[in-house]
């Protein structure tokens, strides 16, 4: 039996599918190969960008690269014996993502350039109904998989939507705009922009460097791996596997200072106060670039370019707060006007306040900006929210890290959930829904854990807390913890309606889009 999902953007009545996922970068795509590896044929990908991929779509400024080692940024099920170097580059991993859909034949599974509008639990059919750009959905299950770095973030400066010249956010980098010989700015020191000063300052005019934070920086430890390395990866049993889990096993220990004994972190902080007096040498720059909080507080950059670029003739770093933004320049507090042709907004993305939050109605009618608004962003294991039934999250509340590879933390919950799926299956279950008791108690230990991190003590503000003051974003103990606890579904933590008259789900159901 099979039913049909077209993909042309009209259609009468609303499409129905049993798993209905939303997007597609590692997560989402993650999701869509596990449920195939078992069998399942009855789910559907929207996407709305035109590819997989995610953020590693979307964000193509100039440098962009991972910040975590080559062999833990892929799936433990899609090793890469061709990594190109220790630490790759945007293009390599878009490649990456791109080939692991095909070869695992899920892009017929996806609906591209679709866009989620809206989502509303219905209570009476026990259903979710989702709006698109490209029409309506019901599903039995929904997988919210956006991640946190899909909606960008544009600071709220006066006058910056007047600004005539060139301008763009790095995750949605102009290709077509020439910089060179032109006078630039970008605003922010972060991830992004640590890696577009070097890669742009030796073209440009001019450029000006926005700094509200001095981030900390460590050593980029990477080279390109040599042929013997790529040939070893690929043919001899084990090697790569092998060092994947000597990186791992390195990275991990970085657990203790950040989560469980702060005063740890000092031998990082000395390594990336060397750094800074090798490669700083103006006192007055040093001054500025030298951070004012614990090391690991807020995210540790890497980084062998960036303090380099800023010691160049043509680069100034600005760290007096931006009154407005005019016409063609960028007045400061103190009163500075600064002409430029062409403006780098690198400030981010809404990570703990995402658009997407608005759209998506629960149980009881409440948003998930509403219900994170009342309590804060509180979920279960990062993968259910009270209030949502029949809806699971990849990369929820309290997943992120401050040290190794998100995509551990992906796989461990894409076992959870598929598994999830399979249990309301085998156990004619109609509706599961994460207990508000249970999930109470869940976050109530989770930030007792993080009350003593460096993430929570280390003197600097960052999103990591929200207005309540807790940390609803890093998860506060080692990976392989994370995993074991998400190692089956836990229906006992749930709320379960049967299904009415016995109703059957098919997994073999085929659904495809065309």
């Amino acid at each position: 039996m099979s039913r049909k999902v077209t993909d042309k953007g009209v259609e009468l009545t609303a499409r129905h599918v049993h798993v209905l996922i939303v997007g597609s970068g590692f997560s989402g795509l993650g999701l869509a190969i596990r449920l195939s590896q078992r069998g399942r044929d009855d789910y559907l990908v929207i996407e709305r960008g035109s590819d997989v991929g995610g953020t590693w779509r979307d964000n193509t400024y100039p440098g962009a690269a991972c910040d975590v080692p080559s062999q833990l940024y892929s799936y433990s099920f899609a090793l890469n014996p061709e990594w190109s170097r220790s630490f790759s580059k945007q293009p390599e991993i878009q490649r990456y993502i791109q080939g692991v859909a095909d070869r695992h034949g899920v892009r017929d599974k996806h609906v591209f350039d679709c866009e989620m509008t809206g989502a509303r639990w219905n209570d009476t059919d026990a259903r979710w109904e989702v709006q698109t750009s490209k029409g309506a959905f019901t599903a039995d299950i929904l997988v919210s998989a956006v991640g946190a770095l899909c909606e960008p973030n544009l600071p709220d400066i006066k006058g910056i939507n007047d600004f005539q010249g060139e301008i763009c956010h790095s995750a949605r980098w102009n290709h077509d705009a020439d910089l060179t010989g032109k006078r630039v700015a970008v605003i922010g020191t972060g991830a992004s922009a640590i890696q577009i000063v070097p890669s742009i300052a030796p073209k440009v005019a001019h450029l000006d460097v926005y700094q509200r934070t001095a981030p900390w920086l460590l050593p980029r430890i990477d080279r390109a791996y040599t042929r013997a390395e790529r040939l070893a990866f690929k043919h001899v049993p084990g090697v790569q596997r092998l060092s994947r889990a000597a990186i791992y096993a390195a990275r991990e220990t970085q657990v203790v200072g950040l989560a469980k004994f702060p005063p740890a972190m000092a031998a990082l902080g000395l390594i990336a106060r060397a750094k800074l007096a090798v490669e700083v040498r103006d006192p007055e720059l040093r001054r500025k670039v030298t951070p004012n909080f614990r090391i690991g507080c807020k995210r540790m950059l890497i980084s062998n370019e960036y303090y380099p670029a800023l010691g160049r003739e043509n680069v100034d770093l600005v760290t007096d707060g931006i009154k407005e933004i005019r016409a063609n320049s960028i007045v400061t507090s103190d009163g500075t006007e600064r002409e430029i042709d062409a403006l780098i907004v690198a400030t981010g993305f809404h990570v703990t306040d995402s658009p997407a939050y608005e759209v998506v109605a629960g149980r009881d009618g409440r948003t998930l900006a509403e219900v994170f608004e009342d309590a804060g962003q509180q979920g279960y294991k990062g993968a259910a929210i009270a209030n949502f039934p029949n809806m699971f999250f990849l990369l929820g509340p309290n997943v992120g890290l401050g040290h190794t590879s998100m995509v551990y933390m992906i796989e461990s919950q894409i076992n959870y959930v598929a598994d999830a799926i399979e249990t309301v299956e085998a156990r004619g279950l109609r509706t599961v829904e994460v207990r508000k008791d249970v999930q109470d108690k869940y976050n109530r230990e989770l930030q007792g854990k993080l009350v003593g991190s460096v993430w929570n003590t280390g003197g600097c503000a960052s999103w990591y807390l929200d207005k309540h003051g807790n940390n609803t974003t890093l998860w506060p103990d080692f990976t392989f913890r994370f995993r074991r606890m998400l190692e089956k579904f836990d229906v006992s933590a749930y709320d379960t309606t049967a299904n009415i008259n016995g109703a059957e789900v098919r997994s073999d159901l085929k659904v495809v889009a065309q």
